[in-house]
């Protein structure tokens, strides 16, 4: 599903015009973009929860020259589904 189809979904779903739809996704996405930037968690109840976490430093290697590169320590954001999201799956 892209962008563009979940605001169209939500437009149906909830009667609104497809301008306002898109003004609502945009707005959801970027407030947990910000929460997720403070490093805060996002649960959303029968959906799942992100949340950001430190990668460790690392050594990986370059397939094509088998060169060793020292990857530094980051910040990645992780996604737990909910047992309701992954129920709904099967």
């Amino acid at each position: 599903m892209t962008s563009k189809h979940l605001i169209e979904c939500v437009a149906v779903k909830v009667g609104l015009t497809r301008k306002a739809a898109e003004e609502a996704v945009k707005a959801t996405f970027s407030i947990m973009a910000e929460a997720l930037a403070a490093k805060e968690e996002v649960t959303i109840a029968n959906f799942g929860k992100f949340a950001v976490k430190t990668r460790a430093a690392r050594t990986t290697r370059n397939p094509a020259t088998g060169a060793i590169i020292e990857s530094p320590e980051k910040d990645v954001v992780k996604f737990k589904a909910s047992k309701v999201l992954l129920d709904s799956a099967n």
